[in-house]
């Protein structure tokens, strides 16, 4: 897949990285069983209805999991830890949007006694008619090369001695 697995060291300020997904009823149904939210917003077709929306939307838990999947995949198998991740939501995403969330660069911080550096992005999320469903920050401890850790005196993890 395009952009992912990208180490830190590969990584510039102003890159950016999409992904999307289409949400589906599934979405809806299993993001109420896995987070235990059951409000009628989600889960029945009657009630949502009769709201402002029209119909059932997607928890905005989910949307934005969503939009932490695609930061995920942008460092699939570098990624050492998420440390942040905040969303606001400013759409509702309904079932059969389409959600393509784009990450930017926006600060980038050397760690190398940490096995690379932190990353830290923007991201947008528009679906498929152009509408921002949602905005967000995000902050990820990301694996740098072996290369660059020796020449800054990090130990690459696979290397490192656990405390005795």
């Amino acid at each position: 897949m395009d952009g992912s697995g990208r180490y830190y060291d590969e990584i510039a300020i102003g890159d950016r990285f999409r992904r999307a997904l289409t949400v589906t009823d599934t979405h809806l149904v299993l993001g109420a069983g896995l987070i235990g939210d059951f409000n009628p917003h989600h889960v029945d077709d009657g009630y949502a209805a009769g709201t402002r929306f029209g119909t059932r939307i997607l928890h905005g838990i989910m949307t934005s999991a969503m939009m932490g999947g695609a930061l995920g995949m942008i460092f699939h198998g570098t990624a050492i830890a998420l440390l942040e991740h905040a969303s606001r939501f400013t759409a509702p995403v309904r079932p059969g949007d389409t959600v393509a969330t784009t990450w930017t660069v926006t600060a980038i911080d050397d760690k190398p006694k940490h096995g690379g550096g932190v990353v830290t992005l923007s991201a947008v999320a528009v679906n498929q008619r152009g509408e921002t469903v949602a905005q967000g920050e995000g902050r990820m401890l990301v694996h740098a090369t072996p290369a660059w850790l020796a020449a800054r005196g990090g130990v690459p993890p696979n290397q490192r001695q656990l405390p005795k």
